[in-house]
């Protein structure tokens, strides 16, 4: 089978421990090389791997025509620059979610992508692309729940590193940046739709200014998603996806587990079934995904217009927060 030829941009933890493990396994990737910005570093990684080739800069990988695309890890106010740079060295990119730090970085971003249509690139949230997800937006659409109306989702984990980049609010730290894009996205993707007003509300840690809890709702027109996100809570994640005859309790929605199944409950009158999925990494669908869209010349899962969508629902939602009230999206 043909394979893409993919290098990563950075040596962060994300990429080392879970998604360059997961995309050497993918059936369409060839692993090709990784770039830290010390030679020392990135050899490092590539032994540890068994990545062939390692570059002691960014732009040593990006000007190496052997290279086909590349996916990006890095701290969140450097996705759009080195995407951008990707894409104006020749290359595909898949990159981290958030894919920028605010609507007009993505429109930034999406307009340099207009000047490259035989490139691919994509916003990775991963989670759209595990079995439980696929089924869970088939069963949702089809009518499988009655009337979807409500939508509940929580996720949370605790960190009060300093040091880390979620906990620093100039490059784009905070739970929802980190963790609620996802309840914003998972409810855009089940409704098939954009929010018409949302209303946050914030707590923002008085040593790091990130925030560090968000609960928020977004308003579908008669149809709701609300959550809450926190960095600074027990570790728990869930979502319930409920309807007028049904309901989905989605279990472990966002760090599904690689080494083993997933589980979604089913409810339909006073039943309840147990849906099990087989064990799969979502980072290796992912990428091979990605592989076949730039392979056959295809749409990528995800447009880039998505991510757009996904940032302007963000904003909104914080700037609710912080003045009070509803805020309109439309």
């Amino acid at each position: 089978m043909k394979k893409v030829r993919w290098g990563v941009l950075s040596t962060a933890d994300i990429g080392l421990t879970k998604v360059i493990p997961a995309m050497l396994t993918a059936k369409r990737v060839q692993m090709e090389g990784i770039a830290s910005r010390s030679l020392d570093g990135a050899r490092e990684a590539a032994e540890a791997l068994g990545i062939p080739k390692a570059y002691g800069s960014y732009e040593a990988l990006l000007d190496d025509p052997e290279i086909d695309a590349v996916y990006i890890p890095l701290p969140n106010h450097l996705h759009v620059p080195w995407a951008a740079k990707a894409l104006r060295a020749g290359k595909h990119v898949l990159c981290e979610k958030p894919i920028a730090l605010s609507s007009a970085e993505a429109r930034e971003l999406l307009a340099a992508a207009g000047e490259y249509p035989h490139l691919k690139i994509m916003e990775g949230f991963m989670y759209r692309h595990h079995p439980q997800w696929v089924e869970a937006a088939r069963i949702a659409r089809g009518g499988g729940l009655g009337e979807v109306r409500a939508i509940q989702s929580f996720f949370s984990y605790f960190n009060v590193d300093g040091g880390n980049i979620r906990n620093k609010a100039e490059i784009g730290g905070g739970a929802m940046m980190d963790i609620g894009c996802y309840c914003i996205s998972l409810s855009r993707f089940i409704f098939e739709a954009e929010p018409r007003r949302v209303c946050g509300v914030m707590d923002r840690d008085p040593v790091f200014g990130v925030d560090r809890m968000f609960s928020g709702i977004m308003d579908f027109g008669g149809t709701t998603s609300s959550f809450t996100c926190s960095t600074q809570l027990a570790p728990y994640q869930r979502v319930n996806i409920l309807g007028t005859t049904g309901r989905l309790e989605i279990m472990i929605p966002f760090n599904a587990p690689p080494d083993a199944p997933c589980v979604m409950l089913r409810q339909r009158d006073a039943a309840i079934e147990t849906l099990t999925f087989d064990v799969c990494d979502q980072y290796a669908v992912q990428a091979d995904l990605m592989s076949k869209a730039i392979l056959e010349d295809a749409p990528v899962p995800t447009p880039l217009t998505d991510a757009l969508a996904n940032m302007r629902v963000h904003e909104a939602l914080m700037e609710s927060a912080e003045q009070g009230g509803w805020m309109d999206c439309r």
